[in-house]
């Protein structure tokens, strides 16, 4: 299953498999069983995940009591709350297991110290971030932008692995849609 990881830096930066087998090191493997919350509101965030396997959701409830969906993870994504994990500070969010999941986990102490040893791994780490960032700017361009089917179609048409991989009401939640909306949408394209 570290392939997967080893495979994702690969990508960005070149590692060989003798420099993964020491940067694996710094990483903590976790099973996540479906919607067990890894991160509660309040908890100080002390890790990242990395995504082997399963999907990962991080979320909010509102004064209402509604959840919405900020973010997903998938295999080969990261997740966390990036600004609690920098300034050590209690997280506004939750975060829960979608399905069945398998993950590194990586703690900030360690994330230091592979940084300092490994200065790839900053590269590496700079990549993901702004492939994080461009998906969120990509997101709230689709809220502001387009009618609520567009956004539907649009997300549906540039992220077909989310929409085959995450239930229908999250692809909701997380768009600003219900689910029953969604469910005509599908149901309207389809005849």
């Amino acid at each position: 299953m570290n392939t997967i990881l080893f495979q994702h830096i690969n990508q960005f930066v070149s590692m060989g498999a003798k420099e993964f087998e020491e940067i694996i090191l710094y990483f903590t493997p976790e099973k996540a069983a479906k919607k067990a919350l890894l991160m509660h509101i309040g908890d100080t965030v002390l890790h990242d995940y990395f995504v082997l396997s399963g999907c990962l959701q991080m979320y909010f409830i509102d004064h209402e009591g509604m959840e919405h969906t900020v973010q997903f993870a998938l295999k080969g994504w990261w997740l966390a709350d990036y600004l609690a994990l920098q300034k050590k500070t209690p997280t506004e969010f939750y975060m829960q297991a979608v399905e069945n999941s398998v993950l590194l986990k990586l703690s900030s102490a360690k994330r230091d110290q592979l940084l300092c040893a490994y200065p790839k791994m900053e590269s590496y780490f700079r990549a993901v971030y702004q492939i994080a960032y461009g998906t969120y700017q990509t997101r709230m361009k689709y809220i502001l932008s387009y009618s609520k089917e567009e956004i539907y179609f649009k997300f549906r048409d540039s992220f077909p692995e989310f929409v085959n991989s995450v239930p229908q009401y999250l692809i909701a939640n997380y768009l600003g849609l219900s689910a029953e909306y969604v469910s005509k949408l599908r149901r309207k394209r389809i005849s």
